[in-house]
């Protein structure tokens, strides 16, 4: 069964994560809700599973070699995953970053032993962007690669022969619908091409958050976006190569808000202590349930993606000042 075998090495670690039943979605939705625990993924994030499928594949294409250097654009997620994954084989670590990210992700990468290079948050237009600065780094770093997980498609192989796989095995081939926001878009275009290889009619959700323009590209045809959201690592405004192809049936769009108030009640009620992405992409999994329920299916089951944890947000979503500044609703426990 997954997760009860030793492992050969520290890499066996990513992937194989438990899948829990969540109570109060799952009331919410009228059918069962199931969430993809990825911060039990060493770097306590799903993006541990790109970080691992874009490195072995630099190696196996003779790209990264010992010694090598690999250079990343990222919200940090990625780039904690890959400091882990290069230090497990000897790599050195760029990693380049919104400085408008968690202070959390910061001091992790800095203890994890990354190079961590700072920029301010741009338009990808702009060439100052950090997804840019950071292939103009790995151009002129001796060694280096460009990890490129937005384009680089070995991202959302990772999720096809992966999460996809586990999902399937853990409900033992039941699974009505599946859905997660974007932000490279490997996760929901690898998970959704591996589970419709297994069973085409199941329902591939896109939950986008506000601010961000795939929800009416893929409901309209067009990208464009409405209002913001101060979720990290997701969000997008173009087509990337991992999200080309990807097989989305319907999607939904959630605002920061009700992402919070799933954050509160998975906390308060479950003991699960989530980000922001996590509220998001449940709130997206019970609109996917409700709508299954309607359409007839019997006892549908839909699965998600818990993406990290809460504990990766301590001075932003779980604290009070931080919240007022946003405007957002404050955690009733915060406010005495």
């Amino acid at each position: 069964m997954i997760g009860h075998f030793p492992r050969a090495n520290t890499l066996e670690l990513i992937g194989n994560t438990p899948l829990v039943l969540l109570q109060g979605p799952s009331e919410a939705a009228g059918c069962e809700i199931y969430g993809k625990c990825e911060f039990a993924n060493p770097g306590a994030s799903v993006k541990d599973r790109a970080a691992l499928g874009i490195i072995r594949d630099a190696e196996a294409r003779g790209d990264l070699t010992d010694g090598g250097t690999i250079v990343e654009g990222t919200a940090g997620n990625t780039g904690i995953g890959i400091a882990l994954v290069a230090n497990a084989l000897g790599y050195k670590t760029i990693i380049v970053m919104p400085d408008n990210q968690s202070s959390e992700k910061m001091a992790t990468l800095r203890a994890l032993g990354a190079e961590l290079v700072l920029v301010p948050p741009t338009k990808f237009s702009d060439c100052n962007h950090f997804v840019h600065t950071s292939r103009r780094l790995a151009q002129e770093t001796e060694g280096a690669i460009w990890a490129n997980q937005f384009d680089n498609t070995a991202n959302r192989k990772a999720h096809i022969d992966g999460t996809a796989a586990e999902l399937w095995e853990q409900l033992e081939g039941r699974i009505d619908g599946f859905t997660c926001a974007a932000g490279t878009g490997g996760t929901i275009a690898g998970v959704g091409m591996g589970l419709k290889a297994f069973d085409d009619s199941v329902q591939i959700a896109l939950t986008d958050p506000h601010g961000a323009a795939l929800y009416s590209y893929y409901a309209e045809g067009e990208l464009r976006s409405e209002g913001s959201s101060v979720a990290e690592g997701i969000g997008q405004g173009r087509i990337t190569a991992n999200l080309e192809g990807a097989p989305i049936d319907t999607q939904f769009r959630i605002s920061d808000e009700e992402g919070l108030d799933w954050v509160a009640r998975l906390l308060r009620e479950e003991g699960l202590c989530l980000g922001l992405s996590s509220g998001i992409n449940v709130a997206g999994a019970i609109a996917l349930g409700k709508q299954l329920v309607d359409s007839g299916r019997e006892n549908p089951r839909v699965a998600t993606i818990l993406c990290d944890t809460g504990f990766r947000y301590l001075s932003s979503l779980y604290n009070r000042e931080w919240l007022e500044a946003k405007g957002l609703p404050v955690f009733e426990w915060l406010r005495d």
